[in-house]
């Protein structure tokens, strides 16, 4: 198997973290003692590049690299007004009218922005700079409170951290549920961080607002049987009102949105790793039906659970035999 090729952009003073970011998920994903991706940098000048905390990093390439991407990352960087070098753009550019991948972290989104990728397309960055961004390129919609924003070819992730999700889910995405949880665990990360980035924005709780964590691990426990705000609001003892706006603070993201996602995930786990038939796996998360699995698993993923499992079952045993 053919390793795929993601390439660092490094642009301007580039955030080191975020770059940092993407090597060391697509560094960890391997098969069997073999990487499943190589991870090179490039800057519009090859050599060194200077970083937003004061150090400098050697031995990258040049825009050549570009034209042997499958995945092209750009991390954050400053300035972000002025475009980039004319000849970066292009390159960027070039990588997805081949077919290939483009995914920014926090404000990378202003490169892709710049070489007209976001045009007509949802996106997010850090949230201290989505106003900017929405200002800046009115042909995009900025969705200012997500963690990350999947357009298929074209990934905008929020700030810094937020990096950490979106790699992950492209590791998810290429490789299934398991592939993305091993790296997780590796890096001691979550395999999926709940809501938005809205939770991290400063703003105070009201004072007696305590962790809903207890209550969301029953819940994950208890996800094959219906499950509601009410009883969910019982079992932390306050009324469902309380138990939502304490949720989303908490969360960034609604009780039921919350739900549907961990019974999706659940989903994915079990068409992964078991046989069963779609009505089992249905049940299994605590979808009741396979209609509604169907339904949310669609909408979730862009595929049926059918194909799913034929596409991550199919590349397992396909590595087994490799490997054997």
């Amino acid at each position: 198997m053919t390793p795929h090729r993601v390439v660092a952009l490094c642009l301007g003073r580039v955030v080191a973290f975020d770059l940092s970011i993407a090597a060391e998920v697509f560094s960890r994903a391997a098969d069997g003692g073999r990487s499943r991706y190589e991870f090179e940098a490039c800057a519009p000048v090859a050599g060194r590049v200077a970083s937003t905390t004061g150090f400098r990093i050697d031995g990258v390439a040049g825009l050549g690299a570009l034209e042997r991407a499958d995945t092209v990352v750009v991390p954050g960087y400053r300035p972000v007004a002025a475009p980039p070098p004319a000849r970066a753009l292009a390159a960027l550019r070039s990588v997805v009218e081949r077919g290939g991948r483009a995914i920014s972290i926090c404000t990378g989104a202003f490169a892709l922005a710049h070489a007209g990728l976001l045009d007509g397309r949802r996106a997010t960055t850090h949230w201290s700079s989505a106003g900017r961004l929405a200002e800046m390129f009115p042909a995009v919609t900025v969705v200012p409170d997500a963690l990350y924003v999947d357009e298929g070819r074209v990934l905008t992730s929020a700030g810094l951290s937020a990096g950490i999700d979106l790699c992950l889910h492209v590791v998810r995405r290429d490789h299934g549920e398991a592939v993305g949880a091993s790296v997780a665990r590796a890096m001691v990360a979550p395999p999926h961080r709940d809501g938005g980035q809205a939770q991290f924005i400063d703003r105070p709780l009201s004072e007696g607002d305590g962790s809903l964590a207890e209550v969301r691990a029953w819940a994950l426990e208890h996800l094959r049987e219906p499950l509601d705000v009410a009883t969910l609001a019982a079992r932390a003892a306050v009324s469902p009102r309380t138990f939502a706006r304490r949720f989303v603070a908490e969360t960034g993201t609604s009780p039921l949105k919350w739900l549907h996602s961990q019974r999706v995930l659940e989903a994915r786990r079990l068409l992964e790793r078991t046989d069963v038939p779609i009505e089992r796996v249905a049940a299994g998360a605590g979808f009741g039906s396979a209609p509604s699995l169907r339904q949310h698993f669609r909408r979730a993923t862009a595929t049926t659970p059918t194909a799913y499992r034929r596409a991550f079952r199919g590349a397992a045993a396909s590595a087994q035999r490799s490997r054997s």
